[in-house]
């Protein structure tokens, strides 16, 4: 059988595997996630994989390379991205107060202009070039990229193609059409959805032509493809067009992965998963051996987008999630992720010092263990205030300590600024410092992780370092319980978060270590398994199964199970094209490139069919599929009215082409 290479970049580690479709695993090795360059990181795993099974120098018999990776969802969880131009036609100016779209936005440019259809794909006005390019010249110094959202452009996208092909012309940047993105209605959160693909374009093509890079320096000649947000494939290039797309990659791949490597497992079938990584805990339900779909669109960071995507509740709770100090209360975990200072320390031993210097002050500062450094490379077109710019300068020397920021306020904002951009990255103390001191992780540095607990429990008014390295475990468990119980409760139409006052306090006796013995106690079960995923799995979820009472399941390579679902998925792509009655006896199809009438519903079935099917086998063979199977579907509305009368409103046709991804041929 053929090898297939399968690697996901998650926050901290990027995993790799080497997978026979035969054996299943046979080789896996993890290396740091590069940010500043994630070529160094990708090719370190890459290389100690390929040692592993002995493969050095017989990289040709690789047959295909697939990727799975976090730095969408982190990057919309974490708010950070690039900024975006968005250009809406035929939009009302109250739009952007609907589904977030002001939030995403974050400032960003955004310009009304005339244009865009009816729901019957006629103009509702003219596009006016000589105004769209007046827009556009204007944003452009101040972005990256272009979105663009016309009005029903899903019943007509002439007006988004030829904007979208004005600016390409004008400035070269990458423009996003939010028609191409989703078919269904709703006109606000297709342009969010279409902001958001365009704020992660750089991001995601940094990734992507680093593992092509990578590829290409080792003699790699085979196809290289991407994980959806549902567990399906896409090839290098749509990835690159539509990166919105790989939102919830890795949970996605976390399912696939999770799913191969318990299967035959007892309670397998129907389980939780759960994926604890650096950054993020993301949580999905098995059902018959199949993941529960959200195809109303996920929702992640806050912003329900239009991608269809496995159902993943996600929680900005990881290994690296940022520590803060509350003397009112418990220790603040997440949502943010921050750079372990036990890691810190190993890479930069000068850290040291540093915080043995804070820790010997009289008194703590809310500054202290706590560093800012370059998270990943500037982009030659990237616009940085001159503060921006300063700062920016500053980390060149590598990681500085945020008190050399305090009486700086320009300098403290303008870092926070690089921060959300996701350029720079503030390092300070994590669980993963706590289970260093625990002696459950022996990673990095140990000394690195003691200085940082130590200043942690002076500013939070803890006893020492091993009392806040236990309050940051026991915390860690319990919101890890909280999530699967609020996961749980959502897939059965409960309420999207947990309440307070008696049931805040019950939870919290059911879920946090009992201290002492209360006169009231509480406990929670978890009516089915917890296949527990990612490389803290093993650390916490011990804890969490126990809170919850429910039976644990640890499955071999669960520390890199998304870079077997990487490889373990196939190619699905689906094309969704709609038939109005804008008049009596006028049947409409809306089609890829443009309106068609017919006199007769059938005449336009039959054309719209051809047309779904068509765009959908071209979809699959773009995303790399190999031989494709095609299924169709067909729905009709018809109302009925007064004395039996029938009334077309419209059919919904849709194709699904799937199949496995294209292999190299075997080379010997």
């Amino acid at each position: 059988m053929s090898l297939l290479l399968g690697f996901d970049t998650g926050g901290t580690f990027t995993d790799a595997v080497l997978y026979d479709e035969a054996l299943g695993v046979v080789a896996k090795a993890k290396a740091l996630t590069s940010k500043h360059d994630l070529a160094i990181g990708v090719g370190q795993a890459m290389d100690a994989v390929l040692a592993a099974h002995g493969m050095t120098g017989r990289e040709r018999e690789i047959a295909l390379v697939s990727l799975s990776t976090t730095l969408a969802t982190n990057a919309l969880v974490e708010s950070h991205g690039n900024p975006v131009g968005l250009i809406l036609l035929g939009y009302p100016p109250q739009a952007l107060e609907r589904a977030g779209l002001r939030e995403a936005l974050r400032g960003d440019p955004v310009a009304f202009l005339a244009g865009g259809h009816t729901a019957g794909g006629e103009p509702q006005a003219p596009l006016d070039r000589a105004k769209a390019l007046e827009a556009v010249r204007a944003m452009a110094p101040q972005v990256q990229s272009f979105a663009v959202a016309g009005f029903f452009a899903v019943r007509n996208p002439e007006h988004e193609l030829a904007l979208s092909q004005w600016i390409r012309a004008e400035t070269g940047l990458p423009v996003t059409c939010a028609h191409l993105l989703s078919s269904a209605l709703d006109a606000p959160r297709r342009a969010l959805t279409a902001v958001l693909n365009a704020r992660l374009i750089p991001l995601i093509t940094q990734l992507v032509e680093a593992v092509q890079g990578l590829m290409r320096a080792r003699g790699l000649a085979c196809p290289l493809t991407v994980v959806k947000g549902d567990g399906s494939l896409i090839s290098d290039q749509v990835a690159l067009a539509s990166p919105v797309e790989t939102i919830l990659s890795g949970p996605a791949a976390s399912v696939v992965g999770a799913r191969a490597l318990a299967a035959g497992q007892a309670g397998a079938e129907d389980a939780f998963i759960s994926d604890i990584g650096g950054t993020t805990t993301d949580i999905a339900v098995l059902h018959g051996g199949r993941p529960v779909l959200n195809r109303d669109g996920a929702t992640v960071g806050g912003f329900r987008t239009m991608v269809e995507a496995v159902a993943v509740h996600t929680l900005g709770l990881g290994g690296d999630s940022e520590v803060q100090a509350d003397r009112k209360g418990p220790l603040k975990v997440g949502p943010r992720r921050a750079v372990p200072l036990s890691l810190l320390a190993k890479e930069h031993p000068g850290v040291l010092e540093i915080l043995s210097a804070q820790l010997a002050k009289e008194e703590p500062a809310p500054s202290d263990a706590r560093f800012a450094l370059r998270l990943r490379r500037l982009a030659e077109n990237a616009p940085l205030k001159p503060a921006e710019r300063k700062v920016w300068e500053r980390l060149a020397e590598g990681p500085q300590p945020l008190e050399s920021l305090a009486d700086d306020y320009l300098a403290q904002k303008s870092l926070q600024r690089l921060v959300d951009r996701g350029l720079a990255i503030v390092s300070t103390v994590t669980p993963s410092d706590a289970a260093h001191l625990l002696g459950r992780q022996a990673t990095w540095s140990l000394e690195g992780a003691r200085l940082g607990c130590a200043i942690l429990a002076r500013q939070a008014g803890r006893d020492g370092p091993d009392a806040v390295a236990a309050e940051i475990f026991d915390r860690v468990a319990a919101l890890s319980a909280e999530a699967l119980v609020t996961a749980a409760l959502a897939e059965e139409g409960g309420p999207p978060a947990l309440p307070d006052g008696l049931g805040r306090l019950l939870l919290d006796r059911a879920l946090l270590e009992r201290k002492g013995r209360p006169l009231v106690g509480a406990r929670i079960t978890l009516e089915r398994p917890v296949i527990a995923i990612g490389a803290p799995a093993a650390t916490y979820y011990g804890a969490v199964a126990e809170r919850l009472g429910t039976a644990l399941l640890l499955p071999d390579h669960a520390e890199v199970c998304n870079a077997v679902g990487a490889v373990a998925s196939g190619i699905v792509q689906r094309a969704r094209l709609v038939i109005t009655q804008p008049a009596e006896g006028k049947f409409r199809a809306h089609l890829p490139g443009g309106v068609q009438d017919f006199h007769e519903l059938e005449l336009a079935a039959a054309a719209t069919l051809a047309a779904a099917e068509a765009q959908a086998r071209q979809m699959a063979l773009d995303a790399g599929a190999g031989e494709i199977r095609l299924e169709t579907s067909r729905d009709d509305t018809v109302v009925e009215g007064p004395g039996g009368l029938r009334t077309f409103l419209e059919s919904v046709i849709v194709a699904t082409a799937a199949g496995r991804p294209r292999l190299a041929e075997h080379r010997s």
